[in-house]
């Protein structure tokens, strides 16, 4: 399986002055946007981390997954969360020429860690030999920052301040990623239960 993430955030939708208070840095000076492109850059860098970490989507985009077959022909975990809505569900052929799924065919199992695009019936469609099955689908807590969960938020602004104050840092050590952020994503990561359980579902 692998995604493709078809949307990506403009620097609108980043946030940039709760990262300069966060920073404690000065407001009103000529020089003010000289920073920006750094400061965009750690933001950047930290979500990406943190949905990393979580298997989380912050913000709303929409992603696109490919995978040669369903693990289970019944329901397919899907890798990021939280998914809120499915957009298309395509089989490809050998040429990756698409045939849209008709969407009663099939239905999106919300759920905090594990999202499932479950058959309706007794199994979801299968790819020809040599195919690709494709999903589209819109992910992420919110569409504004504002609305992303506090606690999360908040790992990022820690962990993008970790950046910019480690930026010249070249060791391990420091510049790893601190404990509080830790702490504050802890809740949002997937559970692991056993070599057969949730763990392989992931």
């Amino acid at each position: 399986m692998y995604l493709v993430d078809e949307t990506e955030l403009p620097v609108s939708a980043l946030p940039m002055a709760e990262f300069r208070a966060h920073l404690r840095l000065g407001t009103g000076f000529a020089e003010d946007s000289l920073q920006d492109s750094v400061l965009e850059g750690f933001l950047r860098a930290a979500i990406a981390v943190i949905e990393a970490r979580c298997s989380k989507v912050l913000m709303a985009r929409v992603v696109t997954w490919r995978m040669r077959d369903w693990r289970d022909p019944e329901a397919q975990v899907l890798p990021l969360a939280p998914v809120t809505s499915v957009e298309a569900v395509r089989l490809l052929d050998v040429a990756e020429m698409p045939t849209e799924v008709a969407a009663s065919l099939y239905r999106l199992d919300m759920d905090a860690h594990y999202p499932m695009l479950r058959a309706v019936g007794a199994c979801l469609p299968a790819p020809v030999s040599g195919g690709q099955i494709e999903v589209v689908a819109t992910v992420g807590f919110a569409a504004d920052w504002g609305d992303v969960p506090a606690d999360l938020q908040q790992a990022v602004l820690m962990l993008a301040a970790h950046y910019y104050e480690y930026r010249n840092e070249t060791a391990l050590g420091g510049g790893c990623m601190p404990f509080g952020v830790t702490s504050l994503i802890a809740r949002y990561r997937r559970l692991s239960i056993g070599r057969m359980g949730l763990e392989g579902m992931s």
